[in-house]
């Protein structure tokens, strides 16, 4: 275990010193913020101050949440920069062959257009930045282009646009639509800008844009390859060393009856079950949310017919949904956290109670109040500066208030705090079991700290930086450090139950935390490819997000074995559906977070594919799939601990497993991937504009497929029905057996 411990914790520091880094490089080459945009003639285009304001009026009216910049958002409204970049380059080409050739520039013969796009790549690409003075130069012609594009995104914003699901009225201040234009306008400048003495734009030449000469560069197809060999030989690597490990287990008599039958639930595991009810619920709205948001896609700012836009739009729809799913999700596992405290430990703090019924008065604040905000800043009711303490912040995934976001990690700071004492008497005590204990404090500490990453940036904040600190919360808080918890938790609870040795599921525990970790730290760099950052960036993050997935490989020896100990003895069949949702994290661990991850994870993939259907695909195989899977699993376990020796009804249960999971597939294989298999291939054909605009998802084949969502999601949504009806039925115990019944 010594050896294990060290190989953790050289893999933790190590890990954190690159990826600190690669923090400084992108600080120190991160694009400009200029204090001015002038012509060469001496016209103030954007004026100093204008592009940091334009950022804050997208963030207060939904930000990621209406469409994506530099790839990372939404995906029914456009990428702004790719759209920006576009509109701008068919504008100055249109003018120049007017002006020249007296006719439009898709009229022209290839040798013209030829002749045009040289001129204008050298035009876009040259880079104007005086350092000294903080000042953009460009042509009077660029201008012209900014001011059309603004008379274009002032009717978009202003009188609204279906085909975007963006409705009317989201933005109608001209001084406001002019900064939100500055801000489309510097992203766009900053992927179709050389930086200083190299031959790439500041976000490595995306997106992908033949006007203005954007195109994979040398390092992108490089690290791509470099990336597949590391896959290739760390799933050899891990086969091998799997094959030639031997089980260190004992061959020993298990329990005849269930050794959690005789527990008797503390005051402060009961009141956990109040979480629970919660996130039953959570679970049922955030479905509904999911079902309008996805019908925006094809019926824009309606639901059949319902102008139901005008009180959700889908920017607070879509915000609420992916909230939501955080929210319960992560109540789920702290809920597990404590109530699985003293069944560690097997005591129960002084006051224990107390502080679980105040944690969960804190959640509750928090969730109300973030989601509120949201949809008053959405509304125009808040001005810029209050959206960002109270409203919307505009990133994805950390959209909610700064004040809600640092009451969440005063919440956090609180369960550590409760997780802790708890632990406490067990990690006092001598023995194998001390290892997992440790192990689990760790992974609780890394859970309440790591959050406060998200608290780094501020309202000016440059979006490099932003886009850095919020993967640490989104990808190191969600994807990192709250699964080492729920394998610790999972590895507890087979060992509590006696049906494996302490020393073993330590070990077990704490290797897979250090092989995922080795990968999943530096691995965080894969979301920056394209976000202003250098090459740096993509080298690591392509080599190492490749390590990410090799352990997933091996998830099905894991979940085969996790049956196995489900059929040793009659009494372990009452834990058989938690297990069987165990097994599901294991399935959609290699599917979603594997298959559909490193389908878009390589350079060249992600260059393509960043922002298209293909994302949605990964991240709900991967954050329902595993973590939402796995959060239901462990409130099956903790209820039924609770309530030990009753017996179950399986009926609606096993309709909720299969419906959840199979309604997950047909949405992932009907839709999403052939969607974002289409926009792929439209992205290499034509460009990325175009595999996100509207005149080619407006298509009838688009369309159709994109209706092919209701299937999936409608047997999705009765899974959680179904779900939400079995927890009800264990508190009037309609879920029990007949004989079981009180």
């Amino acid at each position: 275990m010594k050896r294990l411990w060290i190989a953790f914790t050289l893999v933790m520091v190590l890990s954190f010193l690159v990826l600190g880094w690669i923090g400084t490089r992108i600080h120190q080459e991160m694009p400009p913020l200029p204090a001015r945009v002038v012509t060469t003639d001496g016209t103030v285009l954007i004026a100093e101050g204008e592009v940091q304001a334009g950022q804050n009026v997208w963030q207060a009216l939904g930000g990621m949440e209406v469409g994506s910049i530099w790839g990372h958002g939404s995906y029914v409204a456009p990428d702004w920069t790719a759209d920006w970049l576009h509109r701008e380059a068919t504008f100055i080409l249109d003018r120049w062959a007017k002006a020249e050739f007296g006719t439009e520039y898709a009229t022209l013969d290839g040798e013209r257009q030829a002749q045009l796009q040289g001129r204008l790549a050298k035009v876009m690409r040259t880079n104007t930045y005086d350092p000294a003075t903080g000042t953009v130069t460009v042509a009077p012609v660029r201008a012209e282009a900014f001011q059309a594009n603004l008379k274009h995104y002032s009717d978009v914003f202003a009188n609204g646009k279906s085909e975007y699901a963006i409705p009317r009225g989201a933005v109608t201040d001209p001084d406001r639509l002019k900064k939100l234009s500055a801000f489309f306008f510097w992203t766009a400048w900053a992927a179709s800008t050389n930086r200083p003495s190299e031959g790439a734009t500041f976000t490595n030449n995306w997106p992908y844009e033949p006007l203005v000469g954007n195109r994979p560069t040398g390092d992108t197809v490089v690290w791509t390859g470099v990336s597949i060999i590391v896959l290739l030989a760390g799933i050899s690597a891990m086969v091998w060393w799997y094959a030639a490990r031997r089980s260190e287990e004992e061959v020993k008599p298990l329990p005849e009856t269930d050794p959690l039958g005789r527990w008797v639930a503390t005051p402060s595991q009961q009141a956990t079950v109040k979480y629970f009810w919660v996130v039953s619920a959570l679970i049922l709205v955030q479905m509904l949310l999911g079902v309008v948001t996805a019908h925006y896609g094809v019926e824009g700012n309606g639901f059949y017919g319902i102008p139901l836009a005008d009180w959700l739009p889908y920017s607070v729809t879509r915000t609420w949904h992916i909230q939501m799913g955080l929210f319960w999700i992560a109540t789920a596992w702290l809920a597990a956290g404590l109530f699985i405290g003293p069944l560690v430990s097997e005591h129960e703090p002084r006051g224990q109670r107390l502080g679980v019924n105040v944690l969960f008065v804190a959640l509750l604040v928090v969730v109300v109040g973030s989601l509120t905000g949201e949809l008053l800043s959405v509304h125009n009711t808040m001005s810029d500066t209050a959206s960002f303490y109270f409203g919307h912040q505009g990133y994805e995934y950390v959209d909610l208030g700064r004040v809600w976001q640092i009451g969440l990690f005063v919440g956090l700071l609180l369960w550590f705090f409760l997780m802790v004492r708890a632990l406490l008497p067990a990690l006092r005590k001598p023995g194998e079991q001390k290892q997992l204990v440790a192990l689990l404090a760790v992974a609780s500490a890394a859970i309440a700290l790591f959050y406060g990453a998200g608290l780094t940036w501020g309202h000016h904040t440059h979006l490099s930086m932003v886009e850095y600190w919020r993967w640490w919360v989104v990808h190191l808080w969600v994807e990192g450090f709250f699964e080492v918890f729920a394998t610790t938790v999972i590895a507890f609870f087979f060992m509590r139950l006696g049906l494996v040795r302490p020393g073993v599921a330590a070990a077990a525990a704490l290797l897979s935390a250090t092989i995922f970790l080795s990968g999943g730290i530096i691995g965080t760099c894969h979301h920056l490819y394209f976000s202003g950052t250098p090459t740096v960036a993509l080298a690591w993050g392509s080599v190492f997000s490749a390590l990410e997935v090799v352990p997933l490989v091996l998830l099905g020896f894991d979940a085969m074995e996790d049956l196995r100990r489900s059929r040793l003895t009659p009494w372990v069949k009452q834990y058989k559906w938690p297990i069987y949702f165990f097994v599901a994290v294991a399935f959609w661990n290699m599917i979603g977070a594997g298959l559909f991850g490193f389908m878009i994870n390589p350079p060249v993939a992600l260059y393509y594919m960043q922002g298209l259907n293909t994302t949605p695909l990964h991240g709900h195989a991967a954050l329902f799939g595993v973590y939402g899977m796995l959060g239901i699993g462990l409130m099956l376990v903790c209820l039924r601990a609770l309530i030990p020796g009753r017996e179950w009804k399986d009926g609606v249960l096993r309709f909720s497993f299969w419906s959840l999971n199979g309604g997950l597939m047909m949405m992932c294989v009907l839709s999403l991937l052939p969607v974002g298999l289409m926009q792929t291939w439209a992205s290499v054909d034509h460009g990325y504009w175009y595999a996100r605009s509207s005149e080619f998802l407006q298509t009838p084949t688009m369309q159709w497929l994109r209706w092919m969502r209701v299937p999936g999601d409608t047997v999705f949504f009765l899974g959680a029905v179904a779900l939400v009806v079995f927890v009800a039925g264990l508190k009037t115990g309609h879920s029990f057996r007949k004989a079981d019944a009180p």
